[in-house]
């Protein structure tokens, strides 16, 4: 059984082969779908090729084709194909409101919360969150790697909200940069001239820093949690 937004995209994309011989662009399919990122997109496709509606194309551009219809459509006239198509779209406009509340957001990599590692890393990818979890500002999310701030409920694998900010109140959990190549996530506090990044377990000892040697990245907003 597919749900509403694979078959939409399944019908879109079998009748844009059909017609040109070329498969949407990823960017194409997001705005057919009204879906804010092309991870949605992603994730579609592979729910597809792994119920065998979909065979991903070795070395080839938008590289997919369409192995099967459901029993419903692949029996239809190719007009009913195209009366399923307008269904579909009407059916957009009925089905995204939940989507109003999503918002994308760059996961630009990961965030020690142990022994600070390499800057944080360019690489983007994107995570959808509820457009409640955040406030004014622009925020973007890294994957903890770690447990030095595990009593303050921040667990390795866990996945943290920033909101970016270069400064920030003593005792505020933010993201440190060190030296301009190490990144991590602490409490800060200055005292006597000095910047200290406290971790949030016994078995790590605070850094006491010269304030030139910390830039701060951003500070937490909120983590979600993903249970294996």
């Amino acid at each position: 059984m597919l749900t509403k937004k694979q078959r939409e995209l399944l019908v879109l994309i079998h009748d844009r082969l059909k017609d040109g011989g070329v498969a949407p662009s990823f960017d194409e399919m997001k705005d057919a779908l009204d879906l804010k990122s092309k991870s949605g997109i992603h994730r579609l496709i592979t729910g597809l090729v792994e119920r065998g509606y979909l065979q991903r194309l070795p070395n080839r551009a938008r590289a997919v084709e369409v192995v099967r219809l459901p029993d419903d459509l692949s029996a239809a006239a190719p007009s009913a194909i195209s009366q399923a198509k307008s269904a579909v779209s009407s059916m957009v406009s009925k089905v995204t409101e939940h989507l109003s509340d999503m918002t994308t957001l760059p996961l630009v990599g990961k965030i020690a919360a142990g022994t600070p590692i390499e800057a944080i890393q360019n690489d983007t990818d994107f995570l959808d969150v509820p457009a409640s979890m955040l406030g004014n500002g622009e925020y973007y999310a890294l994957r903890v790697e770690g447990d030095s701030m595990i009593n303050a409920g921040i667990h390795d694998d866990d996945l943290v909200i920033i909101r970016k900010a270069n400064q920030a109140r003593d005792g505020k959990i933010v993201v440190a940069l060190v030296d301009g190549m190490e990144a991590t996530l602490k409490r800060i506090y200055r005292r006597e001239g000095k910047v200290i990044l406290e971790a949030e377990n016994e078995a790590y000892k605070p850094r006491i820093l010269t304030p030139e040697r910390v830039q701060i990245q951003g500070e937490l907003s909120s983590l979600m949690r993903t249970y294996h």
